[in-house]
């Protein structure tokens, strides 16, 4: 009965995890803004559509490289670029395999080699100490995993986990859970093992990557670190409140508040 329970399980885990629409090759993409689209082919045949915008500023502060979260595509993940574009970034984001017009099967394995490839091809333009690192929800574990391997400016993540069973057992309110988590996405391990400066954002009213998650990573922060907890926060808010934008723009000016 095991070998037919922790398959199942693998599979409903693996359903809420990821919940890509895709499209059709041809969809067009619409902003209010100017774009180019890439597509990146990866060693095994798959192939990465991302976007990037140029900053809105005559000379670029940098780039800001943008991990999504778990659903939907590029199309609704693409006009978070005015946060960043508007204060003289740059901003590029992929769409994960499976998402959008991105091709090929997810796994963890295949979001942390899909995200150093985007970063590799990020570099070719931009020095290192101009690249910022950015994770929301999902996006999180990509842009964590890059913080622990490669150089880089900074790190943001915008409703963070601490790692897939530490998630889990938020929800059921244990810190044990009765079946094997199919992935881990430890982004407390990455965020131990990484040098750059972090700042942290979360909402104490998360019903989707719960307060009690996010609140453990507090523990490993460096003393230069930021956890900015958004009383009254949801998934899907945090943008709204002054005190995430003002952060950021304090943050991107100096990484130091």
């Amino acid at each position: 009965m095991l070998d037919l329970i922790e398959p199942f399980s693998a599979y409903l885990q693996r359903k809420a995890l990821f919940r890509p629409t895709q499209l059709p090759a041809g969809h067009v993409f619409r902003f209010g803004h100017p774009f180019r689209e890439v597509f990146l082919d990866t060693p095994d045949g798959a192939r990465i559509n991302l976007l990037h915008f140029p900053s809105d500023w005559s000379t670029s502060r940098g780039v800001v490289l943008y991990f999504h979260g778990n659903r939907d595509n590029l199309q609704r993940w693409g006009h978070l670029h005015t946060d960043f574009t508007q204060r003289g970034f740059d901003f590029v984001v992929p769409d994960y395999r499976s998402y959008g017009k991105s091709t090929g099967t997810i796994s963890e394995r295949s979001c942390y080699e899909d995200a150093r490839l985007v970063y590799d091809w990020v570099r070719q333009d931009y020095p290192a100490h101009n690249l910022v690192l950015y994770g929301r929800s999902l996006g999180t574990a990509m842009a964590c995993y890059l913080a622990a391997h490669v150089r880089a400016k900074s790190l943001i993540l915008e409703t963070p986990f601490n790692n897939i069973g530490g998630l889990i057992g938020s929800y059921l309110g244990r810190p044990d859970i009765p079946f094997r988590p199919a992935f881990h996405f430890p982004n407390d391990r990455h965020l131990r093992q990484t040098s750059l400066p972090a700042l942290l954002f979360h909402g104490t009213a998360d019903r989707v990557v719960p307060y009690r998650s996010a609140i453990r990573l507090k523990e490993i922060l460096k003393p230069r670190d930021k956890f900015i907890t958004i009383p009254d926060g949801t998934h899907h808010d945090l943008r709204e409140f002054d005190i995430y934008q003002e952060t950021l723009s304090l943050w991107l000016e100096n990484h130091e508040m």
